[in-house]
């Protein structure tokens, strides 16, 4: 599986008998999977659908949907209200009744009341509202993959970038190795150099108790764990990548992983150039640990 980045936008446009439709999709990072869907009255009902379709697509990332809806204005139908066509004819006749010398109602005047004559919208057919809801859901699932494509072109291109950064990492890590001073003559010379000034200064010391002391500041300036560390978190980190798939949790932790052994690197060195390439690896790690926040 390959890499997915947790930032894209898609488009998708659909229609289905009279109505017309437009999907638009934004995502971007999120600690889990967020969508927050803006469907026009009528739809509400897609809501759960909705979401169990993009948890099927996506694991992560801040998601927002929104759904506009055109519809065709459908003809409208002219109808004569007969209880209250009836009740205006009643009237008429007790009014001739009465005014019996009145002139007669004509027929334009009698439509002409309020409420006789109606213009009513066509009915919503059930099975018609049923197959919009269908074919905007299998519009939504395009709109999906769309947006799933290219959070994974996107994703290419930070794999790519993450693999640099993990290249860099590895040949700074081989520097450090290779160090002079980290040579156990060197090292050794430097001990004894420590200790000569040592007795010089204090010539009461206990050569036992010096001795003690000379090979715990021996241990404490060891970095040859942090360096094994490093090494063994580059092929980790390059087998997640490899493997791919929503791996961007745990890309994150290598590099808190990472950026731990950097810090204690740097603390323990006693040689202007290993501080040097401590450094180095602090100022890769974080350039590395900002392209994991935006994968999936």
């Amino acid at each position: 599986m390959a890499l997915a980045s947790m930032t894209g936008f898609a488009r998708v446009e659909g229609s289905e008998g009279d109505t017309r439709w437009t999907w638009e999709l934004r995502s971007v990072n999120g600690k889990n999977l967020d969508l927050r869907l803006r469907l026009p009255t009528g739809m509400e009902e897609l809501e759960g659908e909705l979401k169990a379709r993009a948890a099927r697509v996506l694991s992560r990332g801040n998601v927002s949907a929104n759904l506009s809806l055109q519809r065709a204005q459908g003809e409208a139908v002219l109808s004569v209200n007969e209880a209250a066509l009836e009740a205006v004819l009643r009237a008429i006749q007790v009014l001739h009744r009465r005014m019996p010398d009145a002139a007669p109602a004509t027929l334009d005047g009698i439509l002409a009341h309020k409420g006789v004559l109606e213009l009513k919208e066509p009915e919503e057919d059930e099975a018609a509202q049923q197959a919009l809801l269908r074919a905007v859901a299998a519009s939504f699932d395009v709109a999906l993959s769309a947006l799933a494509d290219m959070r994974a072109l996107e994703g290419e291109s930070i794999a790519l970038v993450l693999s640099a950064h993990l290249d860099t990492i590895e040949a700074a890590t081989r520097a450090a190795e290779a160090l002079p001073a980290r040579q156990t003559e060197a090292i050794k010379a430097r001990l004894k150099a420590l200790v000569e000034e040592l007795v010089d200064a204090v010539p009461a010391l206990d050569p036992q108790r010096l001795a003690q002391e000379a090979a715990l500041l021996a241990t404490k300036a060891d970095v040859r764990e942090e360096l094994d560390r490093l090494v063994a978190h580059v092929s980790a980190a390059r087998k997640l990548i490899a493997d791919g798939g929503p791996i961007g949790r745990k890309l994150d932790f290598l590099a808190q992983e990472f950026n731990r052994e950097a810090n204690t690197l740097c603390s323990k060195s006693n040689d202007v150039a290993l501080t040097a390439i401590g450094l180095e690896l602090k100022a890769v790690i974080d350039q590395l640990r900002e392209q994991v926040q935006n994968l999936e």
